[in-house]
């Protein structure tokens, strides 16, 4: 069943938490699809305890992605693309990464008992994500590159071989992703009036709006969000309107000059009365800090591009009030601890007795 033969009803019948079982009839799921899980979607969302009141919203919550098995959104895409790769006979999986795919794609892979080949940028993927990549018994080349080189390899080795190529070109994972959208209308029971969201290679703003429109047309919604993507500055081609040769961010996860789904971000933007700008470095890591220290939320900086655009649309006099706006937390905090790093602590040595500790606390 395809998602413009589906009905309402099928629709509000989740076997489960898990997307596969959850949204069958939305996804191109058939009897010989192998549904197996590490337990993506059904992730939360959080309302938030400060940021909202300061922004003047009626209500903003943070759709914690960083949950799902892996620690990022991808696995919500690869759970279909793995599967569907693994119904067509596929061996293996081949994808390009800046870290978080490459995570996911090597779980995926190990799930269904598939090889996986990951191509990365050299020296410009986070510690946490490449950890993961290697712990899955991933085939890792490292490249003298770009993500945007990556991709363009890949998508040639595809070609050339009898690999599956699982990046965000391939809709299967578009079509996992989109779940997201109908969570959150699921859980508010309507879709908010404004989403959030980072836009590195473009896919998951893709997937979003996707999610939403299938949802409105199928009346499980009354409207469509304005759909705000936010880009890291120095990684911002949609916003310059083209392609960024040396992308550089903090925000790794979005560090991509040529996004492969530049077409479905600009639809996702002008269908939904949406824009797509870019937040600074600076910007990005006050909302990481923030995230962390006034809502509970650890995220990876690009995440925080999310709510960093929307504290920027604010500040540039945006009427927030009344107005219920999602940020999506795409990815965990582990995933660059050195990041975490970067943010000064407090913190006392002392000897390991109760009296030193309360003086170093200043509590004597």
């Amino acid at each position: 069943m395809t998602a413009t033969e589906g009905t309402s009803q099928a629709v509000r019948q989740p076997d489960g938490r898990f997307i596969l079982q959850r949204y069958r009839d939305l996804l191109p799921i058939t009897d010989q699809t192998p549904l197996r899980t590490l337990g993506e979607g059904g992730t939360p969302l959080l309302r938030s305890r400060v940021i909202e009141g300061e922004l003047g919203l009626g209500a903003l919550y943070f759709k914690l992605e960083s949950l799902n098995p892996t620690g990022s959104f991808k696995d919500r895409g690869m759970v279909v693309a793995v599967a569907k790769a693994a119904e067509d006979g596929a061996k293996a999986v081949i994808c390009a990464s800046t870290g978080n795919t490459s995570a996911s794609a090597a779980a995926y892979a190990v799930l269904h008992g598939l090889r996986a080949y990951v191509v990365v940028p050299s020296g410009r993927i986070a510690t946490g994500k490449l950890a993961q990549a290697v712990a899955h018994g991933a085939e890792i080349v490292a490249i003298d590159g770009s993500f945007d080189d990556a991709l363009r390899i890949v998508r040639e080795l595809a070609d050339r071989h009898p690999v599956s190529l699982v990046n965000s070109v391939n809709d299967h994972r578009i079509q996992g992703q989109k779940t997201a959208a109908f969570e959150i209308a699921d859980e508010l029971g309507d879709a908010p009036e404004v989403l959030c969201i980072p836009v590195g290679n473009a896919g998951n703003i893709t997937a979003y709006w996707r999610g939403f429109t299938e949802y409105y047309h199928l009346e499980q919604s009354t409207k469509l969000p304005a759909v705000w993507g936010f880009q890291a500055a120095g990684a911002a081609p949609i916003v310059l309107g083209e392609p960024v040769a040396h992308p550089e961010t903090v925000a790794t996860a979005i560090r991509i000059g040529n996004p492969a789904s530049w077409a479905g971000a600009v639809e996702a933007r002008d269908a939904s009365g949406g824009s797509i700008t870019a937040v600074t470095d600076d910007e990005i890591m006050e909302a990481y800090r923030r995230l962390a220290k006034d809502e509970g939320v650890f995220c990876e900086p690009a995440s925080a591009a999310s709510v960093a655009g929307l504290m920027r649309k604010a500040r540039e006099g945006a009427d927030l009030s009344g107005q219920t706006a999602v940020c999506i937390i795409t990815g965990s905090g582990l995933k660059d601890p050195e990041s975490a790093m970067t943010i000064k602590a407090t913190r006392h040595d002392s000897a390991a007795e109760v009296r030193d500790v309360e003086r170093a606390l200043g509590w004597s």
